[in-house]
C-alpha cells in the first residue's frame, strides 16, 4: 500500500490524519499524567514523546483549550 493510500484510508477510518491521531493519543496520555502524577512538565513532555516543552505546551493548549498547568490545577491530585 502506498503512503498516500494509507493516509487516505487512515483518515477515512479515524477522521484524522495519522499525525493528528498520534498527537491526540499523546495529549490523552499527558492528561492522565497531569491528573495523577507530580512529575515536572519536562518529565511529562518526555514521557509522551516531546523533547521540546514549549512545543508540547502549545500543542496541549491547542488540543485542550487550556495550558498544562491550568489543566493540572483543575484536574490534578492535591499537592502533598
Amino acid at each position: 500500500m502506498s503512503l498516500r493510500n494509507f493516509v487516505r484510508r487512515f483518515k477515512q477510518a479515524t477522521g484524522d490524519s495519522p499525525l493528528i491521531y498520534l498527537q491526540k493519543l499523546r495529549i490523552a496520555a499527558a492528561k492522565r499524567l497531569l491528573e495523577s502524577d507530580h512529575r515536572t512538565m519536562q518529565e511529562i513532555s518526555d514521557a509522551v514523546g516531546y523533547q521540546d516543552v514549549a512545543f508540547f505546551r502549545g500543542l496541549f493548549q491547542r488540543h485542550t483549550g487550556v495550558s498544562p498547568s491550568a489543566y493540572r490545577r483543575s484536574f490534578g491530585v492535591s499537592q502533598p
